[in-house]
């Protein structure tokens, strides 16, 4: 598959306290800044409610911005079991949101992205 010479990628760093996003321009061999920014979650108490504020966030991105795919930060083991679980369900949700409008997803380790 060729690569696209012209698109528009969300990347997201999802967690359930502080999820970061960005969205970049690439064409043809220049990158651009478009849009970036950070969902603060730690006043909302229930986790459920937490993970549908980032469906709800990652879904009005992509139908504001129209990127062409996700890249996303893939699953790593932590010590805290618990923090990985939740950390896991930020990743499905964005994942979701971005299955839901068709779009191409790619994971990346944390050092890869970092």
């Amino acid at each position: 598959m060729q690569e696209k010479t012209d698109r528009i990628i969300l990347g997201v760093d999802p967690g359930t306290v502080v999820m970061g996003y960005g969205l970049i321009h690439i064409k043809n061999t220049k990158m651009e800044l478009v849009h970036f920014g950070t969902l603060h979650l730690s006043k909302i108490e229930n986790h459920p409610d937490r993970l549908k504020k980032i469906f709800e966030r990652i879904d009005h991105i992509i139908q504001e911005y129209k990127p062409d795919e996700m890249a996303i930060e893939a699953p790593f083991f932590g010590k805290n079991v618990q923090s990985m679980l939740k950390l896991g369900r930020a990743q499905g949700v964005c994942m979701a949101a971005a299955l839901n409008r068709n779009l191409h997803i790619e994971e990346y380790s944390p050092k890869k992205i970092k």
